[in-house]
This record gives C-alpha cells, structure tokens and sequence, in this order.
C-alpha cells in the first residue's frame, strides 16, 4: 500500500512510496503522523547499540501512549498527540498501531523463522497494519480491499527481505523459512560467505516466483482505488515489481548487487502507472 514515504527516500520504508506528492493534500498530514509513529518506534527497535532489554522498555513506552490514546487521555508527545488526531478522525483502529509495535518487538527477540507460516504472520504485523490503515484514510475499508491491499503489504515486506538477505545478515537475522534454506541445500554459512550458487539460485528463485503472485493478487486493488490514490498505489506495485525483476537479471546475488530503485526508475514506473489506468 502507499504508505510511508517514497521501507524510496526513506531507507526504513523503501518499498512503501508513502506521503509523496501523488497523495492528496488533506492526507499528507494524516499519513505524516503514521510514518513519524512507525518511523520512531522502529528506530528504537532497530537502531543504535542499546541492549534488547532497553529496547523492548522503550517500546513498552510507545504501547503506553497507544494505551493513553485508548483511554481517552492525551497523549505525552506530540508524535503520538498527532496519531490521536488521525485515529479520531478517520476512525482508524487502534490496534492496527498496536500491531506494528508487536513486529518491532518480535525484532529484537526473534531472528530466525521456521516455516513460511511464520514470516508471513510477522507480516501480518510488520506491513499489512500500514495498507489497512491507509484504507481507512481512504475510506474505502471493504473485506475485498483489505485482502487485496494485505496480499500488496505482504508481497512489499517480502521485497524488502530479499533484497536486504545481506543487510539482514549483519544484524544476525535470517527472514528466509528455514525449512526451505533446508529443502533447496542452502546453510546459513553459505549467506555468510554471500555464496549465490545454483542452490542459492533455486531458493530465490522460488521465493521471487510466489512473492510476484501474491503482489499480482492484489494488484487490481489500485484500478480500485480512485484518482491519486490508485496511482501512488499502482507506482508502489511497479517499483516492488521492478526489484524482483532486478533480482532474477541478476541471477538472486543481491551479496554483491542490492537492488533497488534509483531516481532515474521513478519518470519510468510513473508513465507506466499512468498507463495502466
């Protein structure tokens, strides 16, 4: 979903072109207030060298303004008196936030995962809160759009997985299931050594195949979605697409070439959005 910034400019949120001038003026500042919540509390998650266990007591701190916002009382910050503001006025649940804050815990304690089950329910927390917040802002929160816009989130976060294999390495976090690293031959040690070999090619090529067909799944949500709206939402699917594209170009070794979109992609993938209508 468009939603955080153009995980674009923003390294957190690159494949989510949120809040850019393709989005309507009166939800710039609605959409502010999601990114600066989830931008901080991610941060706290993820950045700097505090210890897990401070990381999670900052954490609790954020789940203590959502609590206050629950309660009706005002918030402390002004981040989170400006994400009251959005929630009261689009009706936006609550717990879409609370949701994210479970997935920037479940970073600091969770570095492996077992099956695909698995990354795709952190999924659920990670990426789809943001799609169905923006939803809201829209107002156009059916059952079909939620499970179309859940299908693009989904797909988004599991963008960003692969093509930050390496990225996530450093940070001793492996998102690839590990019964299927197992099924196709490939260990840990050999993303440590950045080995893309043909069993490596195998395995990612498997994950790109079903992360495009559930990114196409949802897909027509955007010829859905009116005006700008659908357009930002049609440019964020082609920029995800164009990643998996570069990824099989160059053969799954994302070890010596990330992919990711540079300014020069941007006039293409927007003439191709306008065309799609």
């Amino acid at each position: 979903m468009p939603a955080l910034s153009a995980q674009q400019s923003v390294a957190h949120y690159e494949n989510f072109p949120v809040g850019s001038l393709l989005l309507p003026r009166r939800l710039r500042k609605p959409v502010a207030s999601l990114y600066h919540f989830a931008r901080h509390a991610d941060d706290l998650a993820d950045e700097g060298d505090a210890t897990p266990a401070e990381r999670l007591a900052a954490l609790a701190e954020c789940r203590a303004e959502l609590a206050r916002i629950a309660a009706g009382e005002p918030p402390l910050t002004p981040r989170y008196q400006a994400l009251a503001n959005t929630v009261a006025a689009y009706k936006v649940p609550l717990s879409l936030c609370g949701d994210l804050l479970t997935a920037f815990e479940q970073d600091v304690v969770k570095a492996r995962y077992a099956d695909f089950g698995e990354v795709v329910q952190y999924c659920r927390h990670s990426a789809n809160p943001v799609g169905r917040f923006m939803l809201h802002l829209f107002g156009a929160t059916d059952a079909r759009n939620m499970a179309m816009s859940d299908g693009i989130c989904t797909a988004l976060q599991l963008i960003n997985f692969w093509q930050d294999v390496a990225v996530d390495w450093q940070k001793d976090r492996v998102y690839l299931p590990q019964d299927e690293l197992a099924k196709y031959g490939v260990s840990e040690a050999q993303i440590a050594e950045g080995r893309a070999d043909i069993h490596w090619q195998r395995l990612m090529a498997f994950q790109v195949d079903r992360t495009r067909r559930m990114l196409k799944a949802g897909a027509p949500l955007a010829n859905l979605l009116p005006g700008r709206i659908g357009l930002e939402l049609r440019l964020t699917v082609l920029g995800g697409a164009t990643i998996l594209d570069q990824l099989e170009a160059r053969q799954y070794d994302m070890f010596k070439h990330r992919p990711k979109l540079t300014a020069s992609d941007w006039p293409r993938l927007l003439w191709r959005a306008l065309r799609k209508r």
